[in-house]
């Protein structure tokens, strides 16, 4: 019981921060970025670190794999 209460909670919580973000619209700098076409270069940053992170992740899982068959 007191598990559920702190899940709700949580929940709660979680759905009232995340309220305020989508309440700040600022549509004038993301049509300032789109018209300089920085917004492409945010979005190739953010598309290198998401695939580094993949290789590096797959990198651990092989060397993981490598070490549980060597026991």
């Amino acid at each position: 019981m007191r598990n559920s209460v702190y899940c709700l909670l949580l929940l709660v919580c979680g759905f009232c921060s995340s309220a305020g973000l989508y309440a700040q619209g600022n549509e004038a700098v993301e049509g300032t970025m789109r018209s300089n076409g920085k917004i492409y270069v945010v979005l190739a940053i953010c598309i290198t670190i998401l695939a580094g992170l993949f290789v590096y992740l797959v990198s651990i899982d092989r060397k993981i794999a490598k070490i549980e068959d060597k026991q």
